[in-house]
């Protein structure tokens, strides 16, 4: 059987297989069948794959030559489902987003030591990376990276920042805010379903009544947000006071299990969120241009700059990747 060039990267807090997209079907549904073999979804252990059995390793990127002015690469991110056969392409990913770049340096589409313009296919939006060669540390990860710095532009959401066009909203007798900076997200005091906010990973999964006002309260924020796919979006994220001198404290749900950290477009939209007057969360930052995110696992620092009507402006975090070997992958 022949293989198919691979790449595996953990890119921030995630791990995914990189593919060109000359090197995959054209056709999609041949193309989601062959991905999922390759990670071996529709088993809770992904064990006849290459996916690591959480939908933070089960996730692929699929990169090829830009099509569009200003862009160097065309990045589309693919979320694989663990358990279901599922591929799903209506939402981003930030921390596969950092690995784009060196990945695209690798394969030659890009040269070294240059900027790399990304469109993110998904969204159609455009992320810029630098990623210097000294290396950094992010929460989450041990040890130390190649730095990657990411700047994103025109991550609003089709229907805006707020796309309910209200700073808040009442889903089953909880306030939110619904935002899209780059993800949607709904937004919530922890509080106001019934826990702290700084409960562990494992609690958190071990809760199935909040499990299931999660579930209620995203599907009806998905309404009042125009998606007509909720496979993986909303997220929603669960906010708290800061407790290690952050800006806030938060825990998330991809979309009903508990995340380790917190996505970076995730982030990003949840920052967003809190820096607009009235919505829920304000209280803690203000209109700070940047917003020191708590998660499970240690710290997201997020800028984000808004004008005087309250569209972005700019957002970026820093990122690091990692490639972790090089080759060819051999599906089911």
């Amino acid at each position: 059987m022949a293989g198919v060039p691979c790449m595996l990267m953990r890119g921030g807090t995630s791990k995914g297989a990189y593919f060109l997209a000359s090197d995959l079907p054209v056709d999609r549904e041949r193309r989601d069948d062959l991905l999922l073999r390759i990670m071996g979804s529709g088993d809770p252990r992904q064990i006849d794959g290459i996916g690591g059995a959480t939908p933070l390793t089960s996730k692929v990127a699929v990169v090829s030559p830009g099509t569009e002015p200003g862009a160097d690469v065309d990045y589309l991110f693919l979320q694989l489902g663990v358990e279901e056969r599922t591929v799903t392409d209506r939402q981003n990913c930030g921390n596969l987003l950092a690995g784009v770049g060196p990945f695209a340096v690798e394969r030659g589409l890009v040269p070294a030591g240059k900027p790399v313009r990304i469109r993110m296919v998904n969204s159609g939006s455009v992320a810029t990376a630098r990623f210097p060669t000294e290396g950094a540390a992010i929460s989450g990860v041990p040890g130390t990276a190649p730095g990657v710095v990411l700047d994103f532009e025109d991550t609003e959401g089709p229907r805006g920042v707020l796309p309910t066009g209200n700073t808040v909203d009442t889903i089953g007798g909880v306030r939110v805010t619904c935002v899209d900076n780059g993800m949607p997200v709904v937004v919530a005091w922890a509080e106001d379903l019934g826990i702290t906010g700084y409960e562990t990973v494992e609690e958190l999964a071990e809760n199935a009544e909040l499990t299931n006002r999660i579930q209620e309260m995203r599907l009806g924020a998905a309404e009042l947000m125009g998606l007509d796919d909720t496979t993986s979006v909303p997220k929603t994220t669960l906010i708290a006071p800061p407790r290690d001198g952050g800006t806030v404290c938060t825990r998330t749900f991809i979309p009903l299990a508990p995340h380790t950290a917190i996505g970076v477009l995730g982030a990003v939209s949840v920052a967003t969120a809190l820096m607009i007057e009235g919505t829920t969360g304000h209280v803690l930052t203000g209109r700070k241009a940047r917003v020191d995110v708590e998660h499970p696992t240690g710290h997201l620092q997020v800028e984000v700059e808004l004008d005087e009507t309250g569209r972005v402006r700019r957002s970026g975090v820093l990122r690091t990747a990692r490639k972790l070997f090089d080759g060819k992958v051999f599906p089911r």
